[in-house]
């Protein structure tokens, strides 16, 4: 099993050469083949010239360089596309994740898991900026997918390779990769984690990212549910407006035949128009948004499924070719026999 180590670093001048040294120190006892990629974000300090002397120096540490800030999920899913070891590691360059937990990752990781993230139990970050909204955003997150989780902030995790090649990372989604794996189908553990204040250096972080958390938790919430059928998310939104429109209507033709009530000057009228006239247009977009799903998935060769083994099949390639239920059932049996 060869391990591919992901250090996205952006101005981190002074904290490259230890997290290095650290991390090889780890590698080194694993006895197994390692790479360490630094993703340069962007960095207008003397990182990137540190970097290339390390690199310089020992030929498995490899540099991808951005032309520009691109962002912390930008800088993660270039290393994980251009890593090369069969699992592939993803940790923090300032030194706040411990690399001596990496060990302890890999083993829960042999114990049949998929993906193993770390849960920064006693976090050395300030209380008011850092903690208080990172719990508050990290409940809400676990109550809203559903998926029980301490600390999604935690960049320290330990992959699979096919786990890493089925995430499709956007905008800020890399806090969210336990819970994207878990929609594929990847087995997740939590494990208590070790965490360091930072010594050099300032935090790219602020409580104002909070609120970028909460939205790309709403878009979240729609890959995870309605991401392959959005009628179910628009149809349903439209059904409920056409009932709050007939429920509007009825009163409105009620209080016209009982109370002699004028209906053009009855507000629920306006209500009743109002409430289907909406329903009719989340409908449209419900439609419309089958169509794009559609197209996402048949352009691009995108599978709605993902298979974890193959029994009895020669060449298990197949599994990108098997597309249709009753073709794979068949086959299944065929083999059986």
């Amino acid at each position: 099993m060869s391990v591919s180590v992901v250090v996205p670093i952006c101005n981190e001048e002074d904290n490259v050469a230890e997290c290095y040294r650290r991390l090889k120190e780890v590698l080194v006892r694993l006895g197994q083949r390692w790479e360490i990629l630094f993703v340069d974000d962007g960095s207008r300090d003397g990182s990137s010239e540190r970097l290339h002397a390390m690199a310089a120096y020992d030929p498995r540490v490899k540099i991808i360089e951005f032309r520009r800030n691109f962002g912390q999920t930008a800088a993660m899913r270039a290393g994980m596309e251009m890593a090369t070891g069969d699992v592939i590691i993803t940790i923090d360059g300032d030194l706040q994740n411990e690399p001596g937990d990496i060990p302890m990752m890999l083993d829960k990781l042999d114990e049949g898991f998929d993906l193993v993230h770390g849960w920064r139990k006693d976090r050395q970050d300030a209380l008011v900026n850092r903690k208080i909204p990172s719990k508050i955003a990290n409940w809400l997150i676990s109550r809203v997918t559903g998926f029980p989780v301490h600390d999604l902030g935690c960049t320290l995790k330990v992959m699979r390779r096919e786990v890493a090649d089925d995430l499709s990372m956007y905008g800020e989604m890399h806090r969210f990769i336990p819970i994207l794996a878990h929609w594929q189908g990847a087995n997740c553990a939590e494990v208590v984690t070790r965490h360091h204040p930072r010594q050099y250096g300032a935090t790219k972080y602020g409580i104002w990212r909070t609120f970028r958390v909460l939205m790309d938790l709403i878009t979240v919430k729609y890959l995870i549910q309605y991401a392959v059928s959005p009628m179910k998310c628009f149809g349903g939104i439209g059904m409920f407006c056409g009932l709050v429109g007939a429920v509007s209507g009825t009163a409105t033709l009620a209080m016209r035949v009982f109370d002699g009530t004028h209906m053009i000057r009855n507000p629920l009228l306006l209500l009743t128009v109002f409430a289907w006239t909406v329903a009719v247009q989340f409908v449209a977009l419900g439609l419309l948004g089958e169509l794009c799903a559609r197209i996402y998935h048949e352009c691009q060769g995108k599978r709605p499924y993902r298979i974890r083994r193959l029994v009895n099949f020669e060449d298990e390639s197949q599994t990108h070719e098997l597309h249709e239920g009753e073709r794979r059932q068949g086959l299944r049996i065929a083999r059986a026999g």
